[in-house]
């Protein structure tokens, strides 16, 4: 007697993910779309997560981090609307996906980690920042990265609920705007500093 298995077939799983997760909640954009169709969501996560790339939820990685659900990362990308003209920083939280959707848009890419974008000194000059979670503040770190006039699309926490949100840069402000709710995997290193009161 032979057994077989049946492997999952990811160009449907992806053809789902976008006419059932994507374009019900206004995610249209063609150059969207068409990114998302491209990248295989399946090579991001661990080996055992495969099966479930495409589902609308959360999946966690090997290194404690999270890849966000689709839907973030479809609405992300229709917000920011990277373009050629784009120098882009990605706060990457471990998986790749992000920057591999987002690098054949822009002129330039570089990745950074949580930890370094909330508390490293260093400078950018990046006319757009993508952040891959909720974040619940912009620490003078991360807003040092942005250059003048240029924005920063992420998650944002507000009393525990997680939006998608905008900013732009002007001058040493850099005030997040929120916009649709919806579940977005919490970044640690830029959680707000806990104040002590006896």
């Amino acid at each position: 007697m032979t057994l077989t298995t049946t492997r999952p077939d990811y160009a449907v799983a992806r053809k789902a993910m976008i006419d059932s997760q994507l374009r019900t909640s206004g995610v249209n954009e063609a150059f969207v779309l068409e990114r998302m169709s491209a990248v295989p969501r399946e090579d991001f996560v661990p080996e055992g997560a495969r099966a479930t790339a495409y589902m609308d939820r959360a999946i966690r990685l090997e290194t404690g981090g999270f890849l966000p659900a689709p839907l973030f990362h479809g609405a992300l990308l229709a917000e920011a609307h990277p373009t050629a003209d784009d120098s882009v920083l990605v706060v990457d939280a471990g998986s790749g996906y992000l920057p591999a959707l987002v690098e054949p848009l822009v002129g330039s890419l570089d990745t950074m980690a949580p930890e370094k974008a909330a508390n490293g000194s260093k400078r950018g000059d990046y006319t757009l920042v993508l952040v891959d979670g909720a974040i619940e503040h912009v620490p003078a770190s991360l807003a040092k990265l942005v250059a003048e006039g240029g924005r920063i699309v992420t998650g944002m926490v507000d009393r525990g609920v997680t939006r998608l949100a905008t900013g732009r840069k002007s001058g040493k402000a850099l005030a997040l705007l929120p916009l649709a709710e919806m579940g977005i995997p919490r970044l640690g290193a830029f959680d707000r500093p806990q104040n002590w009161s006896f």
